[in-house]
């Protein structure tokens, strides 16, 4: 409920501040004077986008403030849900904005995104301007009416996960399909390609290990040259290094029986001898063995140029990537022969998502079918009063068969005001008065179902008079009655005497310039409120007493 609204620099608005009370509440004013400014302002409260020339002129910013008592309305896993502090008996919504065309949103001291406020904001207040008449035209809205009445918010969402599911099978098809068709238009090719990479006999680390042994067999001669002049140092005549090694060998066993520290040395140097004549054995075993082979380096050159031709024509840098390519045309051509059962697969999944999608939907339809007939009884008892005593109202429910994101049903309002005209969609045959009147008695019979805290109507009662406008006004009281806040905006003085609290908007000339004001009035003010809306500017004694005696209703 919306205990208090705080309005400041807001186009003809300098400074606000009226506190709002529970059960009905009316507002009135000469036209032009300021009512509609406080709606904009509570609607960009609310997350509408913002702009700038709204501020009051020579201002910098403007602020608009709102205090809710939630208390009796269970939202705390909504301000959750929206990671959001929540406060039952004092829910503060702020918006600033500035010259400059910044803007800022506040719920209970927290900066909030302009989404969040709006969607926040739509469970705490709705805002019926007259242009929310023109939903009568809509097939959603008429829907939401059904599903509102037939509560049916878990089966809709059971099948909305169900239709999903379907979707995402469908486009699992269509994406298969597509994919096999472009395969089939580049299977030659692609078969051309895997064939000509399957025949490299490619292999990881390949490349390394050919291009290693080229260049060992391009430099053979020097290979070979360097190993036969080591054999020759190491051990090809009578000087060389081994036969030097061990005659130092045999000098030095010569002393140790003198000398203590020979038998080291020369226990060392006979280690030595071992090693260097095993080294000596590999580098004669190394040299006899290595032959220059022009043909094997021949053959390992063409290898490698049909691997550096493969990865030029391929754009890619190592045999790992060719190998990928290869094995990724594998895969595609296998699939492309196993395209028929793939297909098939998955248009079996298709099939069962469509049908357990259908059973929901069909869930759906019955209930409100069922809804159906308790909007069009509940709708008949609403209009009747008001002024249309042979009303005809139907909900046409129609199940096209064929799946949506809310169904497969079509619902149609269908509306006749007398017994001889046909009826027809609502919006296509009904004045605005009637209009007004069918709007009015959908959102009382709503407001039973969704709890919803504040419902401010602005002219609801736009094209009726007289008795109709009262039936109209004890409707809104007795919405006003079962924890819900209703305020109407009206000019007609037999809803504005019903309301339990009454507000005037008027202008006021300043030195500053033109300025909205509103005040709540009291018991005599509303008595001259009323007055002046039943004879004019000019009061007289019998509309005053008309005034008390609606007051008195």
């Amino acid at each position: 409920m919306l205990k208090q609204l705080y309005i400041k620099n807001f186009t003809l608005i300098d400074e606000l501040d009226i506190q709002l009370f529970p059960g009905f509440s009316v507002i009135t004013g000469e036209t032009g004077a300021g009512k509609s400014i406080i709606l904009g302002a509570l609607s960009l409260l609310l997350g509408q986008r913002a702009d700038s020339k709204s501020i009051k002129t020579g201002c910098d910013r403007c602020i608009i403030e709102a205090h809710f008592d939630l208390s009796r309305y269970q939202l705390e896993s909504l301000f959750a849900d929206n990671d959001i502090d929540y406060d039952a008996d004092d829910c503060i919504f702020r918006r600033e904005l500035t010259a400059a065309g910044k803007s800022r949103s506040f719920i209970n001291d927290t900066p909030v995104p302009l989404t969040v406020m709006k969607t926040v904001g739509q469970q705490l207040v709705d805002i019926h301007s007259q242009h929310q008449n023109l939903l009568l035209q809509e097939e959603d809205f008429q829907l939401n009416v059904v599903d509102i009445i037939a509560q049916d918010s878990q089966q809709l969402a059971d099948y909305q996960e169900a239709f999903r599911s379907y979707q995402s099978a469908r486009r699992a098809v269509a994406q298969m399909e597509e994919n096999i068709a472009k395969a089939a238009e580049n299977e030659d090719f692609m078969r051309f390609q895997y064939n000509e990479l399957h025949e490299a006999q490619l292999e990881p680390g390949q490349q390394e290990e050919l291009e290693q042994e080229s260049e060992t067999l391009s430099h053979m001669e020097d290979i070979k040259s360097a190993l036969y002049t080591a054999e020759g140092i190491l051990s090809g005549d009578e000087a060389n290094v081994l036969e030097r090694l061990r005659e130092a060998s045999r000098t030095i066993e010569g002393i140790k029986g003198v000398y203590a520290d020979a038998a080291e040395l020369a226990e060392r140097i006979s280690s030595c001898y071992i090693e260097l004549k095993d080294i000596a054995g590999e580098v004669s075993r190394m040299s006899s063995h290595t032959e220059f082979d022009p043909k094997r380096l021949d053959a390992i050159n063409d290898r490698l140029d049909t691997i550096y031709s493969l990865q030029k024509k391929h754009h890619v840098e190592t045999v790992e990537e060719l190998i990928a390519l290869r094995d990724q045309l594998l895969k595609q051509l296998n699939r492309l022969d196993n395209s028929s059962e793939e297909i098939e697969a998955l248009k079996q999944q298709e099939k069962a998502a469509k049908e357990k999608a259908g059973k929901k939907a069909a869930e759906l339809t019955a209930l409100r079918m069922k809804a159906a007939q308790k909007v069009e009884k509940e709708m008949k008892s609403r209009l009747v009063p008001l002024g249309i005593p042979n009303v005809r109202f139907a909900v046409e429910v129609t199940d096209t068969k064929q799946l949506a994101e809310k169904g497969s049903d079509k619902v149609a309002f269908l509306f006749s005001a007398n017994t001889s005209t046909p009826m027809q969609p609502v919006a296509q045959i009904a004045s605005g008065g009637e209009i007004a009147r069918v709007m009015l008695s959908l959102k009382a019979m709503i407001s039973g179902t969704v709890k919803l805290p504040t419902i401010i109507f602005d002219e609801i009662d736009t094209g009726v008079s007289g008795r109709v406008a009262e039936m109209m006004a004890k409707i809104m009281q007795e919405m006003g009655q079962t924890d819900r806040q209703v305020i109407s905006i009206t000019h007609l003085p037999q809803i504005a005497a019903l309301g339990t609290h009454h507000y005037k908007v008027f202008k006021e000339e300043t030195k500053e310039g033109t300025k909205s004001r509103m005040h709540l009035l009291n018991d005599d003010d509303r008595i001259q409120e009323i007055a002046q809306m039943l004879s004019g500017s000019d009061v007289t004694a019998a509309a005053v007493s008309n005034a008390k005696e609606l007051l008195k209703r």
